[in-house]
Order: structure tokens, then sequence, then C-alpha cells
């Protein structure tokens, strides 16, 4: 909704108000038609974002009269006008007198749910849902019903796609004479000669049976009209509307009894397990749980344990990579013994599929199954699971797996957990897909803060400082993050001893990036030292890399300096370091040679003296981009090769 700054505005601009003469009081609808006559698209998109803003300054009973006519007649437009268009009109009831007034908006709606366009006829008729549950049941009958009419016996196919969302959100409001009605010409879309519209038909099937269900006394009209419908869009001979039923069979499976469920629900859902299609068995595999959980415990147990293990076994890969995804959610609702007798070996097999694809959702969701078999049945069946797919080829699988990894951790402790897992994590800390590096370096604060000092620093110290020396820039920039995150758990004293002198150490190297990289990690770790150990340590590398032969380093010394500044004004004794070392340093930056040094360094010390704006440790990725003339000086070393 527009504001009541931009309301005043256009009532100025147009004259609007008690004095405003007739001719200036048009300038509204006036300005709308002629931005929607423009031949800039951009124009008419604005001009309908700012329908509610004409609305207000014309006021509701010319914003019936003029507004919404003249919105009626537009539809000669862009798809993306009148998506907008659409989503506008859905929000529109306060603009034109409130709730009794709502169905004059449905004029204009219902010629936008008939269009060509199917994200428009999707938005018309999701705003038209909206207003039909702001109307009585006189307006349902008078105007509502009606439009559903017109635009489910429509000659083309569009609008009667549009009508089959149409019939949900009415129903509970409808007399029960306009709800004999409205299941009626439901019945008639769902027999449709156009597999369109019986895809439409399928999918609002849910909805419309959730409304009944909400309905007192309709459950044996659910029974009796709905599960019929149902029954026959499941056959339907094209399997784009079969795959579609599924989520209706959730719905309508959740308003009956398990008795009910067994009578009417079991033997499409059997057919539905089997299907010849694989689409269609896809679709089962990937809302297994849902379908679980409203079926009820007894035909878990009896039906659905073998079903899942079909769908697991499946021949297609798609069916059996959407089963996979199935796995923790399907165990928590049949017992242990099931779990280890019947779902793990279909969990082995999985672990070694043909598909990656299937590896890779098996290790997203693996780990779930930790909390479910407890610790000795964790390490005796999943931890040689996730040591095997820790190896596999396909990168996605190793990195999905590490993501989940604390979920395990949860149930058999870090110590077991690195145990187990360290000489496959050392290795995948220098895997070739730099995504996996960076996974295992975002992990590392987890396992540090587990494992404790001595055997981080004898086990994995070496290997995070190594990170900072890694050939990609997204690994640089994880590992001096890593270093605030290590810095933050193990403490200012541990940093100052372990790892600030190796990073310093970096400032001197003769390949510029790791000079760079030496920049980075003060900037990044700065907010976790304090003054002492800024002023011991880390101030005075910054402050002898600002006379560095290269722009980009004395410029993100500049940010440095900035950022080292914010955490000195703390304390009396990092002023006086901030006056004596810091702003001196800026100051002779600020008559630097570079244009962008020059930049960097005058906005600093603005900042720092207390000037506009805040200064904000930034990771490394945002302190900078290379210059241009950096750009084209290849370097070459032993350790980097940088192009």
């Amino acid at each position: 909704m527009s504001s009541p700054t931009n309301s005043t505005n256009v009532q100025q601009q147009g004259g609007v108000g008690g004095s405003s003469s007739s001719s200036s009081s048009l300038y509204p609808i006036h300005l709308l038609m002629d931005e929607l006559k423009s031949e800039d698209v951009v124009l008419r998109l604005s001009s309908i974002r700012r329908l509610s803003t004409i609305a207000l300054a014309l006021g509701p009973k010319r914003t019936r009269e003029e507004l919404i006519p003249f919105l009626q007649d537009q539809l000669d437009d862009e798809d993306e006008v009148l998506l907008v268009l659409a989503e506008e009109l859905g929000n529109f009831a306060e603009y034109v007198g409130g709730n009794q007034y709502a169905y004059l908006i449905l004029g204009p709606l219902e010629n936008l749910a008939a269009v060509e366009e199917t994200l428009v006829r999707d938005k018309a008729a999701e705003s038209i849902s909206k207003l039909s549950t702001l109307l009585n049941q006189q307006q349902v009958e008078e105007h509502l019903l009606p439009l559903l009419t017109r635009l489910a016996r429509g000659d083309w196919f569009t609008s009667r796609t549009s009508a089959c969302a149409l019939f949900a959100s009415p129903y509970p409001i409808a007399s029960e004479n306009i709800q004999n009605e409205l299941r009626k010409l439901f019945s008639v879309l769902t027999t449709d000669e156009t597999p369109m519209v019986r895809r439409a038909a399928a999918k609002a099937l849910g909805p419309f049976a959730k409304s009944v269900a909400e309905v007192p006394n309709q459950q044996s009209i659910l029974i009796s009209e709905i599960i019929p419908l149902y029954h026959k869009l499941a056959t339907d001979d094209q399997d784009s509307v079969r795959l579609l039923t599924i989520p209706d069979l959730i719905e309508i499976s959740k308003a009956l009894n398990p008795d009910q469920v067994k009578e009417h629900i079991l033997e499409p859902l059997r057919s539905s397990v089997t299907d010849k299609s694989w689409r269609v068995r896809y679709m089962v595999a990937n809302e297994f749980v849902g379908l679980a959980e409203g079926v009820g415990e007894s035909i878990i147990r009896e039906e659905l344990v073998n079903a899942f293990v079909g769908l697991l076994k499946d021949n297609e890969a798609e069916v059996r990579t959407a089963a996979a995804g199935q796995i923790p959610g399907f165990a928590k609702l049949v017992d242990k013994e099931v779990i280890l007798a019947k779902i793990l070996p279909c969990v082995r097999d999985l672990s070694t599929d043909s598909s990656q694809h299937v590896r890779a959702s098996l290790a997203m969701q693996i780990s779930g199954l930790a909390p479910l078999l407890g610790t000795d049945s964790t390490v005796e069946n999943l931890l040689p699971l996730f040591l095997q797919l820790l190896k596999d080829d396909f990168s996605d699988v190793r990195l999905n797996l590490i993501g989940k990894l604390d979920m395990v951790n949860d149930v058999i402790g870090i110590e077991r957990l690195s145990q187990a897992l360290l000489p496959a994590i050392m290795e995948l800390a220098e895997d070739k897909q730099w995504r996996v590096r960076q996974a295992i370096i975002e992990y590392i604060p987890l396992l540090a803060q587990q494992l404790g000092v001595q055997f981080f620093d004898d086990k994995l110290g070496q290997l995070c400082m190594s990170w900072l020396g890694d050939t990609v820039f997204s690994i640089r920039e994880a590992a001096t993050i890593n270093l605030k995150k290590l810095t933050d758990v193990f403490g200012v004293e541990w940093a100052k001893t372990t790892i600030i002198p190796k990073v310093l150490e970096m400032g001197d190297h003769q390949n510029y990036l790791y000079r760079m990289t030496t920049i980075f990690a003060i900037t990044t770790m700065a907010p976790s030292l304090n003054v002492s150990i800024i002023k011991e340590t880390v101030l005075q590398s910054a402050l002898n890399l600002a006379s560095d032969p290269i722009p980009n380093i004395r410029f993100n010394v500049a940010k440095c300096l900035e950022t080292l500044a914010l955490v000195l004004n703390s304390s009396t004794e990092g002023q006086e370091l901030i006056s004596r070392k810091v702003l001196p340093a800026l100051k002779k930056l600020q008559e630097d040679s570079d244009a962008d040094v020059r930049f960097f360094a005058t906005k600093a010390v603005e900042r720092t003296t207390g000037g506009d704006g805040e200064s904000n440790g930034e990771p490394m990725g945002k302190l900078t981009t290379l210059k241009p003339q950096l750009i084209l000086r290849p370097f070459v070393t032993s350790e980097l090769v940088i192009c």
C-alpha cells in the first residue's frame, strides 16, 4: 500500500479535494490513461504499480465508477504489465470502499484469468480467490458463481484452467445450494476433453477437498462425490494428470479415519506406487513422507514399508533420487528394527548407486538416520557409509555429506567422529574441487570447539594456515574468516602465539597475493582482538605494508587501519595509538600517487576522526577488486600461478 505522503503528493498534483476544480480532479485518471498508452513498458509497469496511490487520490466512489471500468479494458498489453495488474487488484478491496464493494474488482480479474499467458492467469486466479473470501453469501451467489460458470464453460481452455483454482476459497462461506453448484461445475472440469484443464483440476482437487472437509456434516459428500473425482483423475490416460493427484491423495487421506482410508484410498495408492509411468512414481517418492503421515500407522506398517523399499530400488534413477530424499523423514515413522532390517540394506545399495545424483541425494539425508539409530548402530552401520561417501568421485556427494555431519556429531560425539573421519577430512581439505575445500573450512570451527586446543594444534593447525595460500580466492577468504572464528573459540592469547605470527610472516612474501592475504586476515580478525595484541603484533605489520609497491595492497591497508582504529578507539591507550601511528599513516596515504589509495585513505581518515559513516569489518571479498593494471601483471611463483 502506498504511503500517505505519496497519496498527498498525487492529491496536490491532481488538485483532488473539496476546493479543486473539476478539470484538475480528473488528473490522476488521465495521467494513468496517458502512461498506459506509452510505448515504454517500464513506464506502464510503474503506472500499474502506482494504482493504489491513484485510487487513494480518486477516493472509493470514483475508483469504483471510473478506475475499475477503465482497467477492465486494459488487456491489450505486455504480459509483465498484466501480471503486475493481476497482483495489484488482489489487494484492491480497501480502495473501492471495503469488503462490500470487493465484488466490483472481479470484472477486470475475470478478463485476466482468460488470457493466454499462464503466469498472468495464475496470478489473476490467486487474486480472485483472495477476494472471494471477503464476499458474503449473497455476493458469492450473485457475482462469483456467474463468474465461475462463465470461466468453467468458456470456449478456450485458458479460462477453464483458471476456473479450477477458484472453487476452494469460496466454498466454506457459500450457501448449501451454491455449494452443490460448485461441486457440479468442478465435476465437469475433471472430465474436460483438454488435458491441460484436467491437469488444472487435478492440481486444484486437494485444496477443494480440504475445503469440503472443513464444512460441518459434509464427510459423506467428501466420500460420495470428491473421492470418485480423485479416482477418475488418478486413472487418467495422461501421466501428467495422474502425477498431480498425489498431493490430492494426501489431503483427502487427512480428512478420513483409518478404516475409510483403507476402504477408499489404499487401492489407488498401490496403483500409484507401481504406476507404469516413472513420473508418477517419482511424485509418489517425492511426497512419500506426506502420504505416510496421512494414511496412519497400520497402513505404514502393512503397506508402505515395502512400497518405500520398492521405490528405493526403482529402475529409474530419478525415482531413487526422490526416494533417497525421503529416507530420514519416513524412518521417523517406523521402528528402529524396521530401519535396520528393511531401509538400511537399501541405503547401502544406494551408497554405491550408478547414478551420482542418487548418491548425492543420499549423502544429503543419510545423517538424519543417526539420531534414530543411536550411538552403537550409527558407529556400526553408518560410519562406514560416511567414509565411503566422503571418498566419492562426485564432488556434490562429498559436499552434501560434510554439510550435515553436525547431526552425527550430536549422536556419537566429536571425538569418535573425528577419529573415524579425520583422515578423510584431511584428504578432502586438499580436494581438487574448491567448494569441497570451502565446506571443510567452514566445518573446522565446530571440530576445533569439540576437540580442544591441543588436538587442534597437533592435527589441524598447519592445515588451516595452508589455506591462506590457496590458489582460489574464495578459499583464502574463507580461511581468514575461519581464523577469526578460531580466535573466538580459543581466545586471543592462543591467536597471539599460534596464528598471528604465521599470518604476519606472510607479509614479507615476495608474491603480492600473500601480502594481500596478510592484510585481509588482519582486517577480518581485528574485531576479535584486543588493544594490547593489536599494539604488540598486527599494527606494525599493517603500517609496514602501507609502503608496499602494489597499489591494491596500499588501499587495503587504508581499510585495514580504519577497522583497527575502530577497535583501538575503545580505550585511552588505543586512542593514543590512533593519534600517534594510525592517522599519520593514513595521511601519508592521502598523498599517494594512486587515486584509489588516496580515495580509501581519505575515507578512512574521515571515519576514524569522527566524520560521517562507520567502519565495518567487511570480509575480504568486499574489501577489494583488483585494479586493471594489476590484472595485466601475471605473477608466477613456486607456490602459486596467478593469471
